[in-house]
């Protein structure tokens, strides 16, 4: 019997997330394992692949069958899938071969280089690689802002969040640019009034990965599934049948390693509960990347800088790790609370983190849209890490605007998701707390059953089945509300 059209469609898209599954594979090996003389072999290959990957899944055949497919009896789940299958041919359509096999080339080449780079303060050695990025990602997305009749800005913003535009953003931050600034500052004066000490390592790397394996274990990661390494910059990679993930160490600092564990552990345990019954379609894959992040902030914000949890983690944390004055109950939570404005991003408090992030969202888009070059990046960064937090990066690079990986590789549109996440993450653990009335005293006695069990029955069990706005909507009862996100904020830091 002759297939259907959607038969054909799903047996290509099978094909097509095995060829990803080897370059999720790849790309990780490159980020963690590879020695530094196989990075022009490795990144010819990944472009190859990618080029193999496009042609595929932009063939005219694949366009007949997704028109002919609409035709067709199919469930609501099929009717899900095809609706994802389209979106990712006309994401793929959209674009020459030739576009996206040396944009591919020119982000692990600079990626490549920023590794050695960033260490070395090198901005005159990273800009001329991150130009090139820069120009193949702007003619992707003036070739993308044509197709879909938007700003150059929106066409790349749309790849990683669907419905998103940045006049939204543009609203959702001014609101939090009248508000923020002032529970920052009421939240220094509070925190001055009994700071925190600081605990004095050395903290061993091996003490500090066995802790974070032992974390892991709590909550709830599958090592059948997936394994923790080391890279240059913390990451989740992989597939959900195998997930990847990565931190970076440092002995006089316990926390920054062990919560980007819990915040990639977040991303692997949304990875690892999407709904294996799809696997190899559209629609199993994780809805949008808001959503990823909103489960990986879930995790560490709202979840592990909760003080139940940090009273389970505590103990956990003298387990591997010899006691300090600093480790007394009162002061452990304290530290892990404190809001201190920092220059480094990933290491930042939840109340100063959204600065950074929008920060760098009115940089890339200026970027994106022409109305700045890339020389202008580093006076830029200075000037409103200035106007946010007070801080200067002047002739700092490392840690200023070569600290992030995202736009080594042309992830431009990425950054806009951190704080949609924390706005999600807020309100779906307000959800969960209606719903589950002894989520506080369960987390107090390390029992997260319960809460995970809500989060896959609302949010990973559904992939892509749902848009986002659907998906929150059914798992808390309304639309994207940052009311929650200033009531969290307000709630544990005032």
């Amino acid at each position: 019997m002759q297939p259907t059209n959607y038969q054909q469609l799903t047996r290509t898209f099978t094909r097509l997330a095995r060829f990803g599954h080897l370059s999720a594979i790849a790309g990780w090996d490159m980020y963690t394992m590879m020695p530094p003389g196989g990075s022009q072999a490795r990144s010819e290959a990944l472009a190859e692949l990618s080029v193999l990957q496009h042609q595929i899944l932009t063939d005219q055949q694949v366009g007949d069958w997704l028109e002919e497919a609409e035709e067709e009896p199919l469930d609501c789940l099929q009717r899900a899938n095809l609706r994802e299958m389209r979106r990712h041919y006309q994401q793929a359509a959209i674009l020459p071969a030739e576009l996206v096999e040396a944009k591919s080339l020119a982000g692990s080449r600079c990626e490549h280089a920023w590794r050695s780079q960033r260490p070395a303060n090198d901005w005159q050695g990273f800009a001329p690689n991150l130009q090139e990025v820069v120009r193949l990602s702007r003619e992707e997305a003036a070739i993308r802002a044509d197709t879909l009749g938007c700003s150059r800005y929106d066409a790349l913003l749309d790849i990683y969040e669907p419905e998103m535009t940045s006049a939204r953003l543009d609203t959702l931050f001014a609101d939090l640019q009248s508000w923020l600034p002032q529970l920052l500052q009421q939240a220094l004066e509070k925190q001055a009034q009994h700071p925190p000490v600081a605990p004095q390592g050395p903290f061993p790397v091996e003490q500090q990965r066995a802790l974070g394996l032992e974390v892991m274990t709590l909550l709830g990661f599958d090592f059948e599934g997936g394994r923790l390494d080391v890279s240059a910059h913390p990451f989740c990679g992989g597939v959900p049948e195998d997930v990847r993930i990565t931190t970076r160490y440092s002995e006089d600092d316990l926390f920054s390693a062990l919560l980007g564990v819990i915040h990639e552990t977040g991303h692997a345990r949304y990875e690892q509960g999407l709904p294996r019954e799809w696997s190899g379609q559209p629609v199993q894959l994780a809805r949008s990347t808001a959503i990823h992040e909103s489960q990986s902030l879930f995790f560490e914000m709202q979840l592990a800088r909760s003080t139940p949890f940090l009273k389970q983690l505590r103990p956990r944390v003298l387990n591997h790790v010899a006691d300090r004055p600093a480790f007394n109950e009162a002061n452990f939570i304290a530290w892990n609370q404190r809001v201190k404005p920092g220059l480094i991003r990933i290491d930042a408090d939840e109340v100063s983190y959204p600065a950074h992030i929008i920060l760098r969202y009115q940089i890339e888009r200026a970027l994106i849209d022409g109305n700045i070059e890339v020389a202008d990046i580093p006076e830029l960064w200075d000037q409103k890490m200035q106007s946010w937090l007070g801080l200067s990066t002047r002739d700092n690079y490392r840690d200023g605007c070569m600290q992030d990986i995202h736009w080594t590789d042309g992830g431009f549109g990425y950054f806009p998701t951190y704080t949609l996440g924390a706005m999600y993450a807020a309100q779906l653990f307000q959800a969960a707390r209606k719903a589950l009335p002894t989520l506080e005293s369960d987390i107090a006695e390390g029992s997260l059953n319960a809460l995970f069990d809500w989060l896959r029955q609302n949010i990973w069990q559904h992939g892509s089945r749902f848009t986002t706005g659907q998906l929150i909507r059914n798992a808390s009862g309304e639309d994207l509300n940052p009311a929650h996100f200033r009531h969290h904020l307000e709630t544990r830091y005032l």
